[in-house]
């Protein structure tokens, strides 16, 4: 697959992160005209009721400052999920978000588990995965540039903080690199330079010609062309003083 296919934009690539962004929103906006609270469709581990959460809770939040700290992070991991990942992008959505949800709903405290951080998790730790273990320079340069922005948050998988779910945090960061491990993926054939083949035959390049074995430029002479002929000649006309044309008025 050549690079031109694999790295195409499409709609998805904006829809898919404004439409999850639309609806965390629209949902916290329902909460505060209606005087609700949903945080109880969060995910309440190891009960029946709380299984509900798995697919509800990465819509509902408890706070502007929690939904707002969540609204940056998955717009881009989401936008750069479906331009990077195009082919898989749905399936790694659907899967990080049973999985993350379970993981959560296993190892979880008994209190209501909610917010999209576990999907952020999710996709941040399924690009950085993915692209090392793919090796080619693009995702790789990716992967780095989420460790570069997003690296902080590996200290938040970690209970630091109790009214933060560490657990839903490392469900999503482990349910990332399961999904880097499992999901395969094409990825473009890399364009190689002449050197590079294996059939490379070094006497024939025309540019290592110009270097002897020590790496010394050497001056070749054009083909058809014998330097020792080539005179330059310079003719000098003179004309008599009297000749000159006289100046004008």
């Amino acid at each position: 697959m050549s690079e031109s296919k694999y790295f195409r934009f499409t709609n998805a690539v904006l829809v898919a992160p404004l439409l999850g962004v639309i609806i965390i929103w629209a949902v916290f906006w329902i909460e505060l005209q209606f005087h609700t609270n949903f945080n109880e469709y969060g995910i309440y581990p190891r009960s029946l009721k709380g299984l509900r959460g798995i697919f509800l809770s990465p819509f509902v939040h408890g706070s502007v400052e929690h939904l707002y700290n969540n609204t940056l992070p998955l717009a881009i991991l989401t936008a750069s999920l479906f331009y990077f990942y195009r082919n898989i992008s749905l399936k790694v959505l659907l899967y990080g978000v049973l999985l993350s949800g379970i993981l959560t709903w296993l190892i979880g405290r008994p209190s209501y588990h909610i917010g999209a951080s576990g999907i952020i998790y999710v996709l941040a730790s399924f690009i950085f995965f993915k692209g090392i273990f793919s090796k080619y320079y693009r995702l790789v340069a990716l992967s780095l540039i989420v460790v570069f922005i997003y690296g902080s948050l590996l200290w938040y998988i970690f209970p630091i903080k109790d009214e933060i779910s560490w657990e839903g945090h490392l469900g999503g960061f482990i349910t990332g690199f399961l999904l880097a491990v499992i999901i395969k993926t094409k990825i473009p054939t890399p364009r190689k330079f002449d050197w590079e083949h294996d059939d490379y035959n070094e006497e024939a390049d025309e540019f290592l010609k110009h270097f002897d074995e020590d790496g010394n430029f050497i001056e070749t002479k054009p083909d058809g062309i014998d330097q020792d002929r080539q005179t330059l000649k310079i003719n000098y006309q003179y004309r008599p003083k009297e000749n000159r044309n006289p100046p004008e008025d």
